[in-house]
């Protein structure tokens, strides 16, 4: 055997010379695999493809021949070659492109201009026999001929089980690309596209099933009447079938093909403008049932999969409430409510540890639990919400039978999974007759079930002070029990929080430190070892986050945490999860580590008050104190909390409660407290993570957010702080924060940002300035405080670039100009420079403004002389530009001016030596001479 490429190819040849075209294709294919050469790769492809055609094997020739063509684009033979290929394949119009090419690059090649003409003629004929005419028909025919057969080829090489992987995974792409194209979608369709896509679903190839799928939702998209029929043609018991397997890639996928038909249906995505499809009218509320009443099903049929039962929760979730709350039609929430409140409940209530469970994921419960809260949201008036409430409590009722306590136990679940959605509902049903007495009760079973059922109702029960009162005289003891007896890691964590919990809840402490003897710190090692304990569930590893959200309220707590590199990640890791409780107790425990919560400041005189009169008054705890805290910002900082907590912000507003997202903006405030840090926050996604907090949730969450972007914006570079559009974002919430109600450091770093944007663009002062933040910015500019009068000037002063802003100092009837003058005046240097600045600008800019400067205030002259003698070069340069924007403005002004001291002063600069060092004021300077001299009020001056 040859292992010389160069020998290979040559025995190829000869053995295509000899019409032996078996063997030369076998020498070609061993001469490729020893070969590294590209060069040579190619002219092996080229000769294999010519062994190929000879053999009638033209779609293996028009491979090789593109493979020699993607190594060299110039090859003409294997353009030729693909060429004849084509031809013969059918594919009339590539065949054309190839020979066309090749006649290019050899004109007078007679073969290739013979190929030119028969396809030529090939395809005319073609044209006629379908009856079209004209050259927009002929493209036309073309493009849907190719097409056509690209779609069949396509299927041929997807449904031939022999075809090469390579081949099959190209053509799965190929089809998904071509399903998302109108006219690709079309053809589709109408070449019996569906059925051939059906018979891929069938082949049970999860690669095939895949493309398949995500085929049909190209296919769907934006067209309702093409969405409607292939609902029809697949069918929905088809639909959900496919979704319940346990695949999550092809569940998400049939998932992402019935969102896309819903959005459809519902007349939402693309506009539609289709022809003939416009006249039609088609009623989609019988389908929009059907489907709704497919996913109520399966979320109670043991045949689907837990991935299979979140995407249908997840579906009625995105699809049934109303988006907007104006809208009076809630319809399908009524009809779910109606015809499968039920379906929900027994999902809420399922209890994993028992038989018979279905099958559930870690976040099947919340989910349903989020469906529910949203569902009662939805609700429009009180006899809808007593509609909910009774169908909740006849279904609660039904299942509470003190002889069956497996029964009862789900019955205590379902409340606790309503505590956990439309808490106010929850709350009613823990009043009905007997269930906190059961819940008390199951405490103190034997039977770990019912104990871990029971403590972990009791916790969401706590959250109001009537019922953790109950719970604390009643059921502390059974806890603390529970806690030192159990050996079942999933019940003792739950006593522990439920232990922490109560304490917070009753506004004492009773129920955690009399339980652990003043050790907090030994709880919140026990959470940070569960919390890291990857081998206990996620459900489980949760509470031990609630727990340390609670026992982080202690310094000691929170410092030893914060040092536990391991238990911040295991914490940070829980913090991409989909559940509402983990979220907020991760925030918690954050802003309690960053102190980042609100504290009331102590009046001196009433604590020695107090003191006197022999009162407890609480002292700080010195790891409270800023050096401490500031040392766990850093620590955190350099834990990544920032990339958890941008991770966190992109969470469903189900998921992320409003209350979360402040616990979240308080913690991201904390973080941006030190400018050194603000480069590391926004490295790790910190500035955008900031903009939906700000527009978003509690008004005290939305202060917090915007105060964290104007630190951020006052010193960062905006193009790279907040890249692209998302800039113009960011000007709302700075511009709120200028707001009177605000404090003076949220008013001061929100100028200072609005300074440092408005120097970036004019697009970004005219969004200032539409935003409404002229007139508070004005404001601010006669504030008595020194630092919020002079980031207002400087602000002006970047302003007044604006054609807009200009104007509105020019139009009658305001003192703006007056304001300005005066402020070139102050004795406050920074604000002198800015105000001289902003006037320099506007005079230049406006000629009207030069003649108004000299009639707004009696002391315009006596601040533009200091100007021009002032100390610091820079405002001296701004006041002389102004004394030249004057005198070239017209020449009664100038002679005015000329009148004056201020030719004393001109004279006196202009007359100066050069220096570097100065050389613009003085150059200024002699401009102002120059004009004057241009008209004739002074003579040419003679430098000493």
């Amino acid at each position: 055997q040859m292992e010389d490429p160069i020998q290979l190819k040559e025995e190829g040849n000869k053995y295509f010379q000899a019409s032996d075209y078996e063997k030369a294709a076998q020498s070609y294919t061993q001469a490729m695999k020893l070969s590294q050469d590209r060069a040579l790769q190619a002219v092996l492809y080229r000769n294999r493809a010519a062994c190929f055609l000879k053999r009638e094997e033209y779609a293996k020739a028009a491979s090789d021949a593109s493979r020699a063509i993607d190594i060299n684009s110039s090859d003409i033979k294997a353009l030729y070659r693909r060429s004849q290929a084509l031809e013969k394949l059918g594919k009339l119009d590539q065949a054309f492109k190839d020979a066309q090419k090749c006649a290019t690059m050899e004109p007078r090649n007679k073969n290739f201009q013979e190929t030119l003409r028969r396809l030529g003629a090939n395809i005319q004929e073609k044209v006629k026999a379908q009856g079209w005419a004209g050259p927009e028909h002929r493209a036309q025919l073309r493009i849907q001929f190719s097409t056509d057969m690209r779609v069949q080829k396509m299927f041929e090489i997807l449904l031939d089980e022999n075809s090469e992987k390579e081949k099959r995974e190209k053509a799965a792409n190929n089809l998904i690309v071509l399903g998302r194209e109108e006219a690709g979608a079309e053809r589709i369709f109408q070449n019996n596209g569906v059925s051939l896509l059906l018979q891929l679903i069938e082949t049970r190839n999860a690669e095939l099933i895949l493309a398949a799928v995500r085929t049909l939702s190209g296919m769907c998209t934006g067209h309702r009447a093409r969405a409607t029929a292939i609902l029809h043609l697949l069918g929905i018991d088809s639909i959900c079938k496919w979704m319940s397997v346990d695949n999550e890639e092809i569940s998400l996928a049939v998932c992402n093909l019935l969102q896309t038909i819903t959005d459809c249906l519902l007349g939402q995505g693309r506009e539609e403008h289709h022809g003939k499809e416009e006249a039609l009218v088609l009623d989609t509320k019988k389908d929009l049932k059907m489907i709704t009443m497919h996913l109520l099903d399966m979320l109670v049929s043991k045949n689907v999969s837990g991935q299979g039962r979140d995407r249908a929760l997840n579906l009625l979730n995105k699809n049934i409430p109303r988006k907007d709350l104006k809208d009076q039609d809630n319809s399908r929430t009524i009809f779910v409510i109606d015809n499968g409140l039920k379906k929900i409940l027994k999902v809420v209530g399922q209890i994993p540890e028992m038989p018979g469970c279905l099958p559930l994921t870690e976040n099947t419960q919340l989910t349903a639990s989020v469906l529910l809260n949203k569902l009662y949201d939805d609700l429009r008036c009180d006899p809808e919400r007593d509609n909910y409430r009774v169908i909740c409590e006849e279904y609660i009722k039904s299942k509470i039978d003190p002889q069956n306590m497996d029964k009862t136990l789900h019955a205590i679940q379902m409340v606790s999974g309503v505590l956990q959605g439309p808490f106010d509902l929850g709350n009613k049903l823990l009043g009905m007759k007997g269930v906190m007495e059961m819940m008390v009760a199951l405490c103190g079973s034997e039977r770990e079930i019912d104990q871990l059922v029971a403590v972990e109702a009791l916790i969401h029960a706590s959250t109001k002070l009537s019922r953790a009162t109950f719970i604390i005289s009643n059921g502390i003891t059974l806890l603390k029990e529970i806690y030192k007896k159990t050996k079942n890691e999933k019940i003792k964590i739950r006593a522990l929080v439920g232990l922490c919990k109560l304490g917070s809840a009753g506004g004492t402490d009773y129920g955690l430190r009399q339980f652990a003897e003043g050790s907090t710190e030994k709880l919140a090692r026990q959470c940070r070892k569960w919390l890291c304990n990857t081998s206990i569930d996620t459900r489980t590893r949760k509470w031990a986050v609630e727990g340390l959200a609670y026992l982080t309220l202690d310094a000691d707590v929170k410092d030893d945490f914060v040092e536990d590199e391991p238990a911040l990640q295991a914490m940070f890791e829980l913090a991409k999860t989909s559940d509402k409780t983990i979220l907020y107790s991760v925030a918690s425990a954050l802003v309690n580590c960053t102190n980042s919560y609100d504290t009331k400041e102590l009046v001196p005189e009433l604590v020695q008050l107090a003191k006197f009169s022999k009162q407890h008054v609480p002292e700080e705890h010195p790891k409270d104190k800023k050096d401490f805290v500031v040392k766990r910002v850093k620590r955190l900082l350099k834990s990544a909390v920032v990339s958890a907590l941008a991770c966190m912000v992109k969470a469903d507003s189900a998921i992320l409660t409003d209350q979360s997202k402040e616990l979240v903006a308080r913690v991201f405030l904390a973080l941006c407290e030190d400018p050194k840090d603000r480069g590391t926050i926004v490295a790790q996604g910190g500035g955008k993570a900031l903009i939906p907090l700000a527009v978003e949730g509690t008004d005290v969450g939305k202060i917090k957010a915007s105060h964290a972007l104007a630190k951020i914006a006052a010193i960062s570079n905006p193009d790279i702080a907040f890249p692209g559009e998302r800039v113009y974002e960011v000007v709302r919430p700075l511009v709120s924060l200028l707001n009177t109600e605000r404090d003076g450091l949220q008013n001061y770093e929100a100028l200072l940002g609005l300074t440092n944007f408005s120097g970036r663009s004019d697009k970004l002062r005219m969004k200032i300035v539409k935003e409404g933040a002229l007139p508070d910015i004005e404001n601010y500019m006669f504030e008595n405080h020194d630092q919020l009068r002079q980031a207002a000037t400087e602000c002006m002063c970047n302003l007044v670039v604006s054609k807009e802003v200009q104007e509105r100092f020019v139009a009658d009837g305001n003192d703006r100009l007056k304001l300005v003058v005066l402020l070139c005046g102050e004795d406050d240097e920074k604000v002198q420079t800015a105000a001289a600045g902003a006037l320099a600008m506007l005079t230049a800019a406006q000629k009207k403004l030069c003649s108004k400067m000299t009639e707004v205030t009696t002391q315009w002259l006596e601040i533009l002389q200091r100007l021009c003698l002032h100390d610091n070069m820079e405002v001296q340069h701004r006041g002389l530009v102004i004394a030249f924007n004057l005198i070239n403005t017209d020449k009664e002004l100038a002679k005015k001016l000329v009148e004056t001291e201020l030719l004393e002063i001109l004279t006196y600069i202009g007359k100066q030596e050069d220096d570097p060092k100065k050389q613009h004021i003085i150059n200024v300077a002699r401009d102002c001479l120059s004009k004057c001299m241009d008209y004739g009020l002074i003579k040419p001056l003679s430098r000493a």
